[in-house]
């Protein structure tokens, strides 16, 4: 699943592929803004940990679950 996050102040976004479901991204992030951790921490397919701070978080886009399409659609 593709995550594109949108960081204020910053021209460009963070986007990664998770094995994480849209449900538990989704979850992370309510709990995140909530409770005012601080930070919003997720993990990519590799293993890489990112932390984006709550206070500057413009938008979190969470991918759909299904396979890209190779070739023509009729």
């Amino acid at each position: 699943m593709e995550i594109r996050i949108g960081i204020a102040q910053s021209p460009r976004e963070l986007s990664f592929e998770t094995n994480q479901s849209a449900e538990d991204i989704e979850k992370t992030v309510s709990d995140a803004l909530a409770t005012g951790t601080g930070h919003l921490s997720l993990k990519d397919n590799k293993g890489k940990l990112y932390l984006v701070p709550v206070a500057n978080l413009s938008y979190v886009e969470i991918g759909t679950e299904e396979s890209r399409r190779i070739g023509f659609v009729g």
